[in-house]
């Protein structure tokens, strides 16, 4: 998957505190790490935009493991479920990390600490490199699985159309376990160029004055960072070495793009409207910024290797302009499918290159195009695609009956219980899904409304 072979000398991360680390000493590293972890086993790698979770993370695909890999301040609820499920044989975690402790230590360095769990280890298939949540952290045991072509291909892909070089620094700004996080890092990293690492958040100031000082090239976010940089006048600051600004993780509405195109194209910046999905490792199709002023609500074409297609409700081919159908994806990006136990690890590939992506959308005339809507019940909230269903489930131990509706901004939990504690839900699911408690809310009705046949009425809810 990595071979930094022909860059060695080139810097692959910088740190906040101003460490910097070349290809050749993050090889090395990576080479350690895995020197002490059995190949073809399950590692959970506990992420945080640090060099010790990017050499853990390279080691584990190249000794081809199958890691999944999970938020560091996850819960201790959602880490428990998927230890129960999947069965790891190695944890790779932060030493200051809680979630897990019971094993033996294997390896430590770089602030992170190679655990052995103690089970037996689950089989995984020969092809099975990379396991991503899809439903934000929650702890759904709900997987997708993914090869190192599917990486590689997107990688490829995204060098392409960004026209990434081993001159570029984007700063990480989105966790690595995130689908759009980790296709930068595999980007960047293919093409050698240095990782601007940090934990702080878009909304603070050390996280600008860390990217302005250290020459950042690009910035990518999901549409809540976008809103918080307009609101917060960071695109006042003077930012000399910037070339691109990308976005993907959700709907950004066309007023705020031409906003930013209008503020950044003058100073040479192009911004690239996105749209992916976890199951095409991640990127799909991308708007080029010489159409931002007449398709801003364009999710653009797709990515270069891929095709996109509209089907209807029957699959059959939807061809004309302007007709709503299922948006299809076909490339060598798109998964091998989805676990939902550690048995299906060693599934093969079940979506052969293809991947419905449960969104409605249209074609215009000039063949860009445009989402109208969702056909499954997942939404995405401050870049976090959540399942409806799911967190319904998890709701249980609070609420006897609920159901949830939402979309891209806002998450409704409907529930005939009465005597609840609204505080105590809505503090409930920011905990679990690390979302902002300001995205939910709790509706109290008499009755939900069903079908004569028991299916509840979603459209008369919302």
């Amino acid at each position: 998957m990595f071979d930094f072979s022909s860059y060695t000398d080139n810097t692959a991360c910088i740190s906040a505190d101003g460490r910097r680390v070349s290809y050749g000493e993050l090889s090395l590293l990576a080479g350690c790490i895995a020197g002490f972890a059995d190949p073809h086993r399950l590692v959970f790698c506990l992420c945080s935009n640090t060099v010790g979770a990017i050499a853990g993370y390279v080691a584990f695909v190249d000794n081809d493991d199958a890691v999944l890999l999970l938020d560091a301040r996850m819960s201790r609820e959602s880490f428990d479920a998927l230890m129960e499920a999947y069965h790891p044989q190695y944890v790779w975690a932060p030493v200051d990390c809680p979630l897990f402790t019971g094993g033996s230590r294997t390896f430590e360095a770089e602030a992170y600490v190679l655990w052995r769990t103690g089970f037996a280890g689950t089989p995984v298939a020969d092809n099975l490199a990379v396991l991503l949540p899809t439903s934000g952290s929650t702890g759904s045991p709900k997987l997708v699985r993914l090869s190192k072509d599917n990486l590689r291909s997107n990688a490829s892909a995204i060098i392409d159309y960004l026209h990434i070089t081993d001159r570029e620094r984007p700063v990480l700004g989105l966790p690595m376990n995130y689908a759009y996080g980790l296709s930068i890092v595999n980007s960047h990293l293919m093409a050698g160029a240095a990782l601007l690492l940090t934990k702080s958040s878009v909304a603070e100031r050390d996280f600008w004055h860390f990217a302005i000082e250290n020459g950042f090239t690009s910035f990518s976010g999901v549409p809540y960072a976008y809103e918080t940089v307009r609101k917060l006048g960071i695109w006042k600051l003077p930012m000399p070495t910037l070339r691109s600004l990308t976005q993907s993780g959700g709907t950004l509405d066309e007023e705020t793009v031409r906003f930013f195109d209008g503020t950044f194209s003058p100073r040479g910046v192009r911004f690239y409207k996105m749209y992916g999905q976890a199951e095409a490792a991640a990127r799909i199709s991308y708007l080029d910024p010489a159409f931002l002023k007449t398709k801003a609500g364009s999710i653009g074409k797709a990515i270069p290797g891929g095709r996109l297609s509209l089907v209807d409700e029957r699959g059959g081919a939807v061809d004309g302009f302007y007709e709503i159908g299922e948006l299809v994806y076909e490339g060598p990006n798109v998964s091998l499918g989805y676990a939902g136990s550690a048995q299906d690890l060693m599934k093969g590939d079940e979506n052969r290159g293809v991947v419905h992506t449960g969104d409605m959308a249209y074609r215009d005339a000039d063949g860009f195009y445009f989402l109208a809507g969702r056909k499954s019940r997942f939404v995405k909230l401050f870049g976090i695609r959540l399942s409806l269903d799911h967190v319904e489930q998890i709701l249980h131990p609070l609420l006897t009956e609920c159901v949830c509706t939402g979309d891209d901004t806002h998450l409704t939990v409907h529930t005939t219980d009465s005597g609840y504690d609204r505080e105590a839900v809505i503090g409930f699911l920011s905990s679990r899904t690390g979302i902002p408690l300001k995205a939910f809310s709790v509706v109290h009705m008499d009755v939900i409304p069903r079908s004569e046949s028991g299916k509840i009425q979603y459209a008369e809810l919302q």
